[in-house]
C-alpha cells in the first residue's frame, strides 16, 4: 500500500492525473459503438474519482 498523501498540492496533482486518464479513456470510446462495459467503466472511474475526493477532503494535511 502506497503512502497517503497529506499535501493539498500533491492531492491536486493526484486529481489532476486521474481526470486526465478520464478524458483519454472518454475520448477513445467512439459513441457509436459503445458497449454497456463502456459506459460502465467509466461511470466506475467517477465514482473512483468520487471517492477519492471524499478521502482527500476527510485527510489531516500537512498544512493543519
Amino acid at each position: 500500500m502506497g503512502k497517503s498523501i497529506t499535501d493539498k498540492e500533491k492531492q491536486v496533482i493526484y486529481m489532476k492525473q486521474r481526470l486526465n486518464m478520464f478524458l483519454e479513456v472518454l475520448d477513445s470510446i467512439e459513441p457509436e459503438t459503445a458497449e454497456l462495459e463502456d459506459i460502465d467503466r467509466l461511470i466506475a472511474m467517477v465514482d473512483e474519482l468520487d471517492g477519492k475526493m471524499q478521502q482527500f477532503n476527510s485527510r489531516p494535511t500537512d498544512e493543519s
